[in-house]
């Protein structure tokens, strides 16, 4: 469980097209009859299909998160961002430990027109992965460490686990976007997820977006998953009647 104050504005659902071609991507936004507002676009997909699968969500009316992990040098990245502007993409991910120099470049390079996230630690990482990687502390102080560098650099997005969230929050307020992954529905299996939370606990913990792949496109009804993962959202939005 997850404690933190109650959930900040109206949280979305994104839901992750985790597929291996676009025609894949398509038959998943099939069955779920155009009823998300927002798709994630990650690596996986965006390796396969490129372009197409970000014009092929905007196609459906809905937004897009490119999820790419951006971690290169500073002019690198600040192109690549002005690629995801020019494609209209509304949410795209760097990763922070591309340092301060890096941050900055992609937030000028978006120019207003996107909201950069900074990656912090990936939410099948662990203290174990962290010292393996030459990082002292734990998985929070690392949170913070990489999202203090970047809030100094401009960036006001940040993707974290569920378990980091009151932390960002307590820290930089409600107005940074918070992209939680790792989310999953009670009794789900968490794969190769480490640091997870059922979605309310995400919502109450002021979540601005969570992303939700495999309990919605590997459930036999992804549309149904898709409904009761909304209900829930919705649920612990919703004012508490004494």
């Amino acid at each position: 469980m997850i404690c933190g104050k109650p959930s900040i504005g109206q949280a979305e659902i994104i839901v992750a097209l985790d597929e291996p071609s676009l025609d894949e991507a398509q038959r998943l936004m099939d069955r779920l009859e155009n009823r998300p507002r927002f798709y994630k676009v990650g690596l996986q997909l965006f390796s396969a299909a490129g372009p197409a699968a970000v014009n092929a969500v905007k196609e459906r009316g809905a937004k897009v998160f490119l999820d790419l992990k951006l971690h290169d040098i500073p002019n690198t990245v600040a192109s690549a961002i002005g690629s995801a502007r020019e494609l209209g993409v509304n949410l795209c991910t760097i990763h922070l430990c591309g340092g301060a120099e890096m941050s900055a470049a992609a937030v000028e390079a978006a120019n207003g027109a996107l909201t950069v996230l900074g990656v912090t630690v990936l939410t099948s990482s662990t203290i174990e992965t962290l010292d393996a990687c030459g990082v002292r502390g734990s998985v929070g102080e690392q949170v913070m460490r990489l999202a203090r560098m970047g809030f100094n650099a401009g960036v006001r997005g940040f993707v974290a686990s569920a378990l980091e969230l009151p932390m960002l929050r307590q820290e930089f307020g409600p107005n940074p976007t918070c992209v939680i992954p790792g989310v999953r529905p009670s009794g789900s299996d968490c794969g190769d997820q480490k640091r997870v939370a059922t979605p309310a606990e995400v919502v109450r913990a002021g979540a601005s977006h969570l992303v939700i792949g495999r309990p919605i496109s590997r459930a036999n009804n992804p549309l149904q998953a898709y409904l009761s993962i909304l209900t829930e959202v919705e649920a612990a939005q919703s004012p508490r009647i004494a």
